[in-house]
């Protein structure tokens, strides 16, 4: 059995207001609180993923282009004995070259755990063993999922709503927080910069421009890679946001759409994730403070009974 590293840690950020209205796209409208990923999944968080489930890689969930240009992960060894590394210096970077499959496969495991954790089920339920699923182009979110791809409307209102201030309820044009173009420049930028337009010619660290994080704290989803949602476009697409290292001003806006093929691998495309909380923290939430309530309660009940200790304890027994 192969020795996992250490659990992927991967930081989010809340996303409240729970029921906004959508924007006049028609898009950005969550009915629940969630949390996004900060950043898009890197390459040492996904280089661990790999360690832990491809070691023969029957899913294809590695790309031999990960290993030069803009990729950062580097396989050694034959089938069976696969072992991944990251290239120095792009450890940080966002991980490419990855389908819509292997997005999806990569919060399974994180629902199920990690380590160990199966691929196939969970948030997602992925049939007949094979890169490309058998269900492919019928693939949603099971009910219950604790790690998922972001959904369009997910990603829209983390990149793009204002939730308090002036402009509440509100949704900025660019996920910099900004309803101007942002200045297509090398990090850390100011306060209204990314990485598109060829400007840095490669892909930069997630969070690299510091000042230029979306109204909630997301980094990079203007720029550097463009994301897979879940959304399913006609009958055999999947939905792209956030326009590339590449790609001019229009693909980091709201207003612009995009989508693949979900088999399609290519350099200037990743992903990130989102959750909710496991049932059981609400449940254990919920307890608590029904716990304190009765606590409370009984504070009041024993204060105003002080005199009568007697019949406190009659009533005890």
């Amino acid at each position: 059995a192969p020795a996992y590293a250490a659990n992927v840690a991967i930081d989010t950020v809340p996303v409240g207001t729970a029921g906004n209205v959508a924007d006049t796209t028609g898009f950005g409208a969550v009915n629940y609180d969630y949390r996004v990923g900060t950043t898009e999944v890197t390459n040492a968080q996904y280089a661990a993923f790999l360690d832990a489930k491809a070691v023969s890689d029957p899913l294809g969930l590695y790309n031999t282009a990960m290993g030069s240009g803009l990729g950062g992960i580097t396989r050694s060894g034959t089938s069976g004995d696969y072992t991944y590394t990251t290239i120095s210096g792009r450890e940080n970077k966002p991980v490419n070259y990855v389908s819509w499959y292997d997005a999806i496969r990569f919060a399974n495991w994180l629902h199920n755990g990690q380590g160990s954790g199966d691929t196939e089920t969970g948030a997602y339920t992925i049939l007949g063993g094979t890169a490309t699923p058998s269900n492919g182009l019928s693939i949603t979110r099971n009910s219950g999922a604790q790690w998922f791809l972001t959904s369009e409307d997910e990603w829209y209102k983390a990149a793009y709503f204002v939730e308090t201030g002036s402009t509440a309820g509100a949704y900025n044009t660019y996920p910099t927080n900004s309803i101007s173009v942002p200045i297509a420049e090398a990090p850390p930028g100011g306060s209204n910069s990314a990485n598109y337009g060829h400007a840095v010619g490669d892909l930069t660290d997630v969070g690299a421009y510091t000042g230029s994080a979306s109204f909630y704290g997301t980094f990079d989803q203007g720029g550097n890679v463009g994301e897979w949602t879940e959304l399913l476009i006609t009958s055999n697409d999947r939905r792209i946001r956030g326009g590339s290292y590449r790609d001019g001003a229009h693909a980091l806006s709201k207003s612009d759409v995009s989508w693949r093929t979900p088999t399609q691998e290519v350099g200037e495309l990743g992903f990130r994730v989102a959750t909710v909380p496991e049932p059981s923290s609400l449940v254990l939430a919920s307890l608590g403070a029904i716990g304190l309530l009765l606590i409370a309660r009984r504070k009041t009940h024993v204060a105003a009974n002080s005199l009568a200790p007697y019949q406190l304890r009659q009533s005890a027994r």
